[in-house]
């Protein structure tokens, strides 16, 4: 019987000892990288917000008509209001994804891809900000934005499938965007 006893003590202080230890080294160590990669993917997700706000936006001003003679002064004027939030949202979204470059881009492993998200952040930003007409403003940025939204966000064999095609179409659009011809 104390034999038993004995074990039963022995792996009860062991249990509360292993829980102690535990709680006091591991846990918070556990619970700062959770918090991390959360946060981490939480960045990357409003990266893609901000990517997918200037596709949209983009296409939407592409394809909105810059006058009708039927228009009513009202249309106009609320064509012209929706036609500048749109603009407004590119601007932010632009700024936002220069903003915080380091804290989504950074959190990929490869070096290829931080290289590409600080790339397009800066060159989207300079483009947005630059002198171009804006219908070829409108046109670049969404040629540099569909193939970086592809490989960052897309379907895991789309990824794969459209990495060599995206690359190339990246350095086309930033070729067009310097007037240099693209790397072979």
């Amino acid at each position: 019987m104390p034999g038993t006893l004995w074990t039963i003590l022995v792996a009860a202080v062991t249990a509360v000892a292993t829980a102690v230890v535990t709680g006091v080294l591991v846990t918070p160590r556990l619970n700062a990288r959770a918090k991390r990669i959360g946060e981490a993917h939480a960045t990357r997700d409003t990266f893609n917000a901000h990517l997918q706000a200037v596709l949209s936006a983009c296409v939407r001003l592409q394809l909105l008509p810059t006058d009708d003679p039927a228009w009513t002064p009202v249309m106009r004027e609320r064509l012209t209001g929706e036609r500048e939030r749109w603009l407004q949202q590119l601007d932010d979204a632009t700024q936002w994804m220069v903003d915080h470059v380091e804290t989504y881009a950074g959190s990929w492993v490869l070096r290829q891809h931080i290289e590409f998200a600080v790339g397009y952040a800066s060159t989207a930003r300079m483009l947005w900000l630059s002198e171009r007409e804006e219908s070829t403003k409108l046109e670049l940025l969404a040629a540099l934005t569909v193939p970086v939204q592809r490989q960052f966000f897309g379907l895991w064999w789309s990824r794969a499938r459209y990495y060599v095609e995206d690359q190339r179409a990246f350095a086309q659009a930033l070729a067009r965007l310097t007037g240099e011809p693209p790397a072979a």
